[in-house]
This record gives C-alpha cells, structure tokens and sequence, in this order.
C-alpha cells in the first residue's frame, strides 16, 4: 500500500480522496493554485503544494508543476480526481516514468477511451450498440454541413476530446450547423488543447443511463450496475441516481454486459464509467466511456456499499479485486444533487463572490435514510471565475426511490447558503416536480418544463396557508421577545391576538388563532381558509435562528428564514416569498399600497454572468433582428452567445474581446425598433 498520495485536483473531489486516504492510514498532499491558498483540501491535506497562478491552465494542468510536487513531498502515487489531467494519457505516462503510480487505468486505456473517434470504432468491434453518424474528425463548417445532411437532423457536434458537456451543441437545420461547429470547435480548443469535432445523430428525448466499470491488473472487470443522469442543464448534469427508474434485471446485463466487454477491450484497470443514451423505445447506444471517476460516483457507493476510491487504490497498489461480480448487489435507492453557484434566476449562470454561509443539512442516518455531503468549500471560501462553480454534493440514500427523494427534499430544506446565487431553490423544486418523482424522464427534462427559464414557484393554496402560519408563529415569538425586553411599556402581546392577516408575497391570508392566550409564542393553535378544524403548531424557534422548524397539523416542516424590510423572508421547496403577519386593520392599509414599476431592461445588454468577453459581433448602427447573437462571453470554459431579445438598432458598445465583466455589467446599448 501506499505511503503518501498527491492529489492533483481541488475542491470537493480532493477532500473526497482526502477521506478515504486518512480512512487507510495514508498520508496526504494537496496541490493548489494562488487563488486556491486558503482552500478547504489545502487545509485538510497533511502537506500542500503552489504549483503556480490561476487559472488551470497555468497550475492545475501543468504536468512538471505537480511531478515537481511529488519529488518535493515524496510522495509515490496520484490520484487525479476528476475533470484537469484525469483523462490526459501524457500524464500517466509521465508519472510512470517518473516512478510514481498513477491511480487510473493504464495510459494505454485513456488513450483509446479519450478520443471519442477511435473510442466509438473500438465499441463497434466489442459489439457495443453504437449512435449512427460520421465517425472521423471534420476539418471545416462547409464539410460539417455536408456530413450532417448525409447523416439526417437533428445531429451533435461534439468535441473528439470533450467531456462535461463542453464543445456539444445539438443542430436542427444547416445554419445552426455552421454556426455550431464553430462554437463547439472555438470551445473545445479552449478547453482541451484539441478541435476536432465528430458528428452523431441526435436521439430525441433520450435518456442518459451509465454503467460503473471496475478492473484490476490481473484482468478482472466487474460492472457495479447503472446510474441516471438524465437530468441536465447546458450539457451537464444537476441530479443523478442509482439505480434507474427505467432499467430493470435484464437491461442492466445488457448494459452492463456491453460495458465490460468495452473494459476487457482496452485492458482496463481502475474505476471506469460507460456512458449509453437510451430512446423512448429503451434501445441503448454507446455514448462514451469517461476513464476515471465520475462525479456522481457517491449514488453508486450508497446503493452498492462499494468505496470507489479505495478500489482504485488497492487496484493501482496491485490488488486484486475482492469482488467478483456474483458479489454486487445492488440496495435501496440513491439521489445526488449538485448545489452550484449559480443563479436560477438568470438561467442557471455562473455566480462568483464570497460565500458567506453554508450550512448544509446534518450528514449521517436517520429512520431508514442516509444524508451525505461531499463538499469542497467553506463559510468564507470564494468562488472564483476560475473554476467550475460547485459548492457541494448533496447525496440521499433510502429503501427505495420516493424514500431517497424525499430525504433529498427534506435536506435541501435545510441547506442554507448565503452571500452568492446557488440553485438550492430550483433543485428543492425539482424534488417536487410530479415528472421527475414519476420518473419519466429525459435529457431535455429541464427545457421542457422551464422553456422561459426557472422562477420562484408560485405557491398554491395550500403551501400559501402553510408559510402564513410560519409567518404568524415567528411574529408572536418576535413580539413576545421585545415585550419581555427591559425598559418597554407594557401592552398587548402579539399572541394573544386572535384575529390575523399575513401577507404571502402579493396574496393576504387572514388567521385565526383559537386560544386567547396561550403561554407559549410558538405553540397554539390556528384555523386557515377552507378549514374549520383548529390545527396545532409547535415549535423551538427562536428570533435569530435561521432555520423554523417544528410541525403545524401534525407535519413536520422546516422553513428557511431570513430578514426582509418590515418583513420576514420564507423559503421552502422552491416557493420564495417576503411574508408580513398584520393585524386586520394594518392589513387593510398594506393593501392600498402601489407596486413599485419594474425597470425598461429593452435597451441594455447586460452580461449575465461574471465572465470574458470572446467577441462582439455587431457593430454601433447595425439593425439586429430578434434572436440574432450579439456577443461570446465565457464562464467556466463554456461559450454563452448572448443574443436579441427583440428588434433593435445597436446604439452604442461599452464592452470589447478581452474584457473581464461582472454580472449586469453594460456590454451595449440600443434603440429600439417600433
């Protein structure tokens, strides 16, 4: 076994190996960038490593930065993590002739898995059902609209040398092809050093469905089952599962027959992923095979008992696997959620800033369920426009699946991050959605049922009533709190009213508490609109806590809670709304008040996002049509072409290639047209 492990990675996925490493006995070295000095795996690490300045280019994905790091420490194998130079066969080799162990498979695997060309001819000849499409790199756009109406729309491109989604764009007519081929080849020479570009049909509302692979050096391949990852946004994924919904025992030995049969083609010796798209009718196709560990791996683990980790691990120190694949079973079911900074509210863009706090939902078991959190940053920690925007991991574990969703559920309730836009609102949407606890699911989930993007989720009736009643028990423990506080003149205590109007947002919900004056702020009972029965609320909440938890009918619920002007801020499952508890005749004057008139955003582009301006592609005078793209700005390594809203006349520019913008950020003005 080994004695000292660098990691060559950041974030969550070092703290991950970090783990599993200390769990061993083995001692540790982190590797960081300038930008990443005070990060959370630096301070977990036993020893860490500056390889250099931001961004990756200059630090994470320099090979002698981190073999100087292992001569400096000592250290005699890498573990890559995922993403950086997980997937760089160069890498492997160099450490192998360093002496150093890589914790992968073989460079000999990553090479023939890495380019998704020859990988593509390689599933063939295993026997694995592939995609039809062009399978050769494509030199122009000229020739990509050939190929692509010998292949029929809508087709992919995708980048030869990509993963996470970036260098993918799907093209309906021959325009979105030539103007998609130059987008996904701009990116994917700025991501991966490489530009070419393949052409593959594209399946309609596909699911994505993936098998984990494990191999040792003495030609043992096992699969560990499937996973679903078909809810994605931009090409990547947001919540994944184990096992699918749509997979049952004799797909999954197909599927997994296929991918081990893929594994033993290449001679492959570490934890693996292969990925399939399957079409309405469950037929699967070969997707790609990604040669390390993937980020959803934790759902595998929970449902499986397996520590990925520790495989490769044993497997790179020369193990054999203890498992053959009569041993794998396959428990219970498992939810990820990936909590991002990002901002729902503007399509799910990148969000950078200080984080200044992140509590999430308390890892361990309870009743039958399992919360698990890999996470890689901290209160404090800064998300930069370095790297990618992951905050954490939020895993749920349960006897089957509605039992994992609503622990999921019943844990985003409770993850409170402040100081940054996070997507903790449209993920705890999600769990409530009635497709996805139904399962029917598909890649185009999230454009389906959000065309116009995510707003906060508009409460019915009966959540209104709900939040009202939150509402109402934090204003009578706050105004039991102030009248008990010295040097005040006595009067009424807010809990012994009985007549109450809270306002939910825009709707007013009026409240009657039964007792008159019940000993407790936070324990009384309370009738809502369409019900004459009393229903009892009990709570410890305290002013100041942020979290309201207690149970009002008998159902137990935890609310979010944050400061508002004149009132108080609720947040639950998606719904997001300022609430104010009132007395009848205050109400009644709170109603007469005028909205305030939203702002003319028609003759403004804004950046949406903190990024790079690529190129502008329009000139001051120039008529644009609606729909028409305006600009390239890049975020985390993906190109986001900012186009016209409406017709409009370019007025002026603000904004030129190379400029470095923050959100809302003017990149150029119009007139508009009548």
């Amino acid at each position: 076994m080994f004695e000292k492990i660098l990691i060559a990675n950041r974030g969550e996925i070092a703290v991950r190996v970090m783990r599993t490493a200390r769990r061993l006995g083995i001692a540790t070295v982190a590797v960081y960038c300038e930008a990443d000095r005070d990060a959370l795996h630096v301070e977990m690490a036993d020893e860490a490593v500056n390889i250099g300045p931001p961004p990756a280019s200059s630090s994470y994905l320099v090979i002698d930065h981190i073999l100087d790091a292992c001569r400096q420490t000592g250290a005699n194998a890498v573990h890559p993590g995922y993403g950086f130079l997980s997937e760089r066969e160069e890498f492997a080799i160099a450490l192998e002739e360093a002496g150093i162990v890589f914790i992968g498979p073989n460079h000999r695997a990553i090479g023939a898995m890495g380019d998704k060309i020859e990988s593509k001819k390689l599933a063939a000849a295993s026997g694995v059902s592939t995609i039809p499409g062009h399978v050769g790199a494509i030199a122009t756009a000229e020739e990509a609209v050939a190929i692509a109406a010998e292949v029929g729309f809508p087709v992919m491109l995708k980048a030869s040398a990509g993963g996470g989604g970036k260098g993918m764009r799907i093209a309906r007519s021959v325009d979105e092809v030539a103007e998609g081929f130059n987008a996904s080849q701009s990116e994917a020479r700025s991501s991966f050093g490489d530009d070419r570009i393949l052409i593959e049909r594209f399946i309609e509302s596909p699911r994505h469905v993936e098998i984990q692979v494990l191999g040792d050096k003495h030609g043992n391949v096992i699969h560990l089952g499937e996973r679903e990852c078909s809810i994605q946004r931009r090409n990547q994924k947001i919540i994944e599962e184990a096992p699918s919904a749509a997979v049952d025992d004799a797909l999954r030995a197909e599927m997994g027959g296929q991918a081990v049969a893929l594994a033993e083609a290449v001679g492959y010796d570490s934890a693996g992923t292969v990925e399939f798209i399957m079409d309405p009718d469950r037929r699967v196709y070969f997707l790609e095979m990604n040669t390390r560990l993937q980020v959803e791996h934790p759902v595998t683990e929970l449902v499986t008992g397996v520590d990925l980790v520790e495989q490769m691990i044993r497997v790179a120190a020369g193990e054999a696997l203890a498992l053959s694949q009569g041993d794998v079973r396959m428990n219970g079911w498992a939810v990820e959620s990936r909590v991002y900074a990002e901002d729902p509210h503007r399509g799910l863009l990148p969000s950078i800033g200080w984080l200044g706090r992140s509590r999430p939902a308390e890892e361990g078991e309870a009743g039958g369920t399992t919360v698990r959190i890999d996470g890689g940053v901290a209160e404090g920690s800064e998300i930069s426009i370095y790297f990618d925007p992951l905050i954490a991991k939020l895993i749920t574990y349960g006897p089957d699946r509605i039992a994992a969703i609503d622990a999921m559920q019943a844990a985003l309730d409770r993850y409170l991050i402040d100081g940054i836009a996070h997507n903790v609102p449209f993920l705890a949407a999600l769990m409530a959605h009635p497709r996805w606890r139904e399962g029917r699911l598909s890649t185009g989930f999230i454009d389906e049922e959000y065309p116009e993007g995510f707003a906060p989720v508009e409460p019915d009736d009966a959540v209104r009533g709900r939040l009202a009643v939150v509402a109402l028990a934090i204003e009578r423990a706050r105004s039991a709190r102030m009248t008990a506080m010295p040097g005040r003149l006595n009067g009424e205590h807010a809990f012994s009213r009985r007549d109450w109007v809270v306002r939910v947002g825009k709707e007013q919900v009026a409240l009657g508490v039964a007792e008159a004056a019940e000993p407790s702020p936070t324990r009384f009972s309370v009738t809502v609109p369409g019900s004459t029965e009393a229903l009892s609320v009990a709570s410890d909440w305290r002013p100041g806590d942020p979290l309201w938890t207690g149970t009002i009918g008998g159902k137990a619920i935890t609310v979010q809670v944050r400061q508002a002007t004149g009132a108080v801020r609720l947040a639950w499952r998606g719904v997001d709304v300022a609430a104010r508890a009132m007395s009848p005749v205050v109400a009644a004057l709170d109603a007469l008040m005028p909205e305030e008139a939203a702002g003319d955003s028609a003759r403004t582009l804004k950046c949406p996002m903190p990024g790079l301006v690529v190129s502008i592609l329009v000139e001051p005078g120039q008529a644009v049509s609606a729909g028409a793209p305006l600009a390239v700005v890049e975020a985390m390594k993906m190109e986001n072409i900012l186009r016209a809203e409406r017709n409009v006349v370019v007025a002026s520019l603000h904004a030129a290639p190379g400029d470095v913008l923050a959100v809302d950020a003017v990149i150029m003005e119009f007139t508009v047209e009548d």
